[in-house]
C-alpha cells in the first residue's frame, strides 16, 4: 500500500513540477503512476487532498534546505543571506513548481497549508533574527513581525518572475536575487546597513 501511494505522490509531484497543479487530474496522475482513476481514490479522498500532500512533500524539501542554509558556519547576517539567495535561486530555477507552491490559485486545503509553512519559514527566519540582534549584526525589533515579513516579502517579489504569464520574458536571475537578498537584509540590519 505505502509502495503504491508513494507511486501515486510521486506521478502527481511530477505532473505538478512540469505544468503546475493546473497539469496534474486526477486521469494524469492515474495515468503517469500507471494504475486506474478509482484507485488514485483508495489513497486519497480527493483532489484537495492529493494536492495537499504534494504541497507538503514539496514545500517541506525547501523549509528543510533552507534550515540547512541558516544553520552553516557563519554570521547571522551571512546564514541569513545564504538562506535568502538559496530560496530565491531554487525558485527561480525551478519556476513551475515554485508557482504552484506559492502562489497558483488551487484548493482551500492547499491555502491552508501555504500558510502553515509561511510560518514554519518564518520560524526558521525568526531564529537568525534573533541570533543576530544578540550579537549586535541585526538592529533591535519585533523578531517575529520582522520574520513574518522577510517571508511575504520574498514571496510577493518572487510572484511577478514566476508567474506563468512572464516566464518567456529574459531576466536576470542573478540580479532578481540579489535585489531580494539586499531588501530583506537592508530591513534588519542596524541602519539599514548594504554590507
Amino acid at each position: 500500500r505505502q509502495a503504491a501511494r508513494q507511486s501515486i505522490l510521486s506521478a502527481a509531484e511530477a505532473l505538478v513540477s512540469q505544468g503546475g497543479f493546473r497539469n496534474a487530474g486526477i486521469a494524469q496522475v492515474a495515468e503517469r503512476a500507471g494504475i486506474a482513476v478509482g484507485t488514485v481514490y483508495r489513497y486519497f479522498q480527493s483532489k484537495g487532498e492529493l494536492f495537499s500532500e504534494v504541497f507538503r512533500v514539496a514545500t517541506q524539501r525547501e523549509v528543510d534546505r533552507v534550515e540547512l542554509a541558516l544553520q552553516r558556519e557563519g554570521t547571522a547576517s551571512e546564514r541569513l543571506e545564504a538562506a535568502l539567495r538559496l530560496f530565491a535561486g531554487r525558485a527561480l530555477r525551478g519556476s513551475t513548481m515554485a508557482w504552484a507552491l506559492i502562489a497558483e490559485p488551487v484548493d482551500p486545503q492547499v491555502d491552508a497549508e501555504r500558510l502553515h509553512y509561511r510560518r514554519a519559514y518564518a520560524e526558521l527566519f525568526e531564529r537568525t533574527l534573533r541570533t543576530g540582534m544578540e550579537s549586535g549584526e541585526f538592529r533591535q525589533q519585533d523578531a517575529a513581525l520582522s520574520s513574518a515579513a522577510i517571508v511575504g516579502a520574498i514571496a510577493e517579489a518572487l510572484v511577478g518572475p514566476l508567474s506563468p504569464t512572464n516566464r518567456e520574458k529574459t531576466v536576470d536571475h542573478d540580479a532578481q536575487i540579489s535585489a531580494i537578498t539586499q531588501f530583506c537584509l537592508m530591513a534588519v540590519k542596524e541602519g539599514g546597513d548594504r554590507t
